[in-house]
């Protein structure tokens, strides 16, 4: 079969059935992102394929430092062009890595570019990408409307305005774009100077005092329901690993004023503050019927060389070995024996932690909300091909596929979403394979709603976002 056929990755007549009549056609819940709400608001164009592909790109970053690219051709001041070339240089290099995939899908599903990416092809592509991106077909909102994206969640801190969000509302965009609640600044209690500023803009943006503890409460209260006014529909978190404590109010309050004085909090106090404040947004959550997200596993900025000269989200953080279950069914049964227990999406970035994940959510199920708690899709390390297989098998063996709440990009990039087309071409060949091998019957009444619901339409509901827009 050629690369990049029109039926990659279905290798059944099932699968190529199911992936081109249904999956195909069904609207992007992006559920979680990091794109930029300025740059929706304000529909950016793109200079240059540098600024919507390689910018802000950790997994391109990451790659090209492990092929022995020079630092300022990744992230420092080299000419966009000529970083761009850097990467040609490593695509090549990238065989059997899933950025060889994405790359050329990318280049296929937005620009019509089928030729191979490498050195002697990169600045043609480069100008005729350019040239594309130079119209309203490719411009912020014009890429949404493209790949029929139906919902975006962005990740904002509590501490951000909201006054893009509020922008994009008042607009034409044809995507609904709201923001997701993510207070992990407030956890940053070991690192005094980063949580008093912090706590220093949320005070402002709130309106409230937040160098006490039940001031800081009030004002995370107060920006959840700003939020929710600006049409919010999740938190997100992202933890090492869920403590294995508790904390009282009043150790809270010692904690949070230890670090507005200046001195850093130990690991347990870390550990405990942060299960205080996760169980009080949680129990917001709840009461506001938002769904919970937690991103578990990653060891942050393990290179001190790395972290001192590029900071933090630079392509650096790795897979982390930490114990994760004992924290976790600690934080979900604390809050349903007080029956403050919402719909909850969990992400595990160790592969080690796959069947603890698809395992733990039967455990929390109430038998009255479908797919409630549930494993989410291939995360970070994860999102490959290998990953999603593994992510939906093990999901199948030890829970429900067709509750699943399917794909996410958690990109920054606008030029990300064919990760949905290979997520979805990889369910479609796993449920046809069973088909063509006799393991699942035949009966498409059964099979086209189960691919339509992880593609779509379970998001949708979990988000409570009501009826397709397209």
């Amino acid at each position: 079969m050629p690369f990049l056929a029109a039926d990659f990755l279905l290798s059944s007549d099932p699968a190529r059935d199911l992936y081109h009549r249904v999956a195909a056609a069904q609207p992007i819940i992006d559920y979680h992102c990091h794109l930029s709400p300025k740059d929706i608001a304000e529909d950016r164009q793109f200079a240059n394929l540098h600024e919507a592909w390689l910018e802000g790109d950790h997994y391109k970053w990451r790659a090209m430092r492990a092929d022995g690219v020079a630092e300022d051709l990744i992230t420092g001041a080299a000419p966009p062009l000529e970083k761009f070339r850097a990467w040609a240089r490593t695509v090549p290099h990238t065989l059997r890595n899933p950025l060889f995939h994405w790359t050329h899908l990318e280049l296929a599903r937005y620009f019509g570019i089928e030729t191979l990416l490498e050195e002697s092809s990169a600045e043609s592509i480069w100008h005729e990408a350019n040239r594309q991106l130079a119209t309203a077909e490719l411009s912020a909102r014009g890429i949404l409307r493209r790949f029929k994206v139906d919902f975006v969640g962005t990740t904002d801190d509590p501490a951000d305005p909201l006054d893009w969000h509020a922008q994009i509302a008042a607009s034409n965009c044809p995507t609904r774009v709201v923001p997701t609640f993510r207070p992990d600044a407030a956890l940053k209690v070991s690192q005094p100077d980063r949580v008093r500023g912090w706590a220093r803009r949320l005070a402002e943006i709130s309106g409230l005092a937040t160098d006490t503890f039940p001031g800081l409460l009030a004002a995370i209260e107060k920006r959840h329901a700003d939020f929710a006014r600006a049409g919010c529909r999740a938190t997100d978190h992202g933890l090492e690993y869920l403590p294995d404590t508790d904390c009282t109010d009043a150790e809270a309050a010692a904690i949070w004023q230890q670090a507005m004085g200046g001195t850093a909090a130990t690991r347990d106090q870390a550990d405990a503050f942060a299960i205080r404040i996760m169980l009080h947004v949680a129990r917001l959550n709840h009461a506001a019927g938002w769904v919970t997200q937690l991103h578990l596993g990653p060891f942050r900025d393990p290179n001190p060389l790395l972290a001192r000269s590029l900071g933090a989200d630079a392509g650096c953080d790795t897979i982390g070995d930490a114990r994760q279950g004992p924290g976790l069914v600690r934080f979900l049964g604390t809050l349903a024996a007080e029956n403050s227990l919402g719909r909850t999406i969990l992400y595990n970035i160790n592969p080690a932690d796959n069947a603890l994940f698809a395992a733990l959510p039967g455990s929390f199920q109430d038998g009255v909300t479908p797919g409630k708690i549930q494993w989410g899709s291939g995360w970070w390390f994860l999102d490959q091909e290998r990953g999603m297989r593994e992510q939906m098998n093990m999901l199948s063996d030890m829970g429900l596929l067709s509750r699943f709440v399917g794909m996410v990009t958690d990109s920054r990039s606008f030029l990300s979403y064919p990760r949905h087309e290979y997520f979805r071409r990889i369910l479609c060949d796993l449920l046809g394979g069973d088909v063509a091998t006799g393991r699942l019957p035949d009966r498409r009444d059964w099979l086209e709603p189960l691919v339509t619901a992880v593609c779509s339409g379970n998001a949708r509901e979990a988000l409570g976002l009501g009826t397709s827009a397209a």
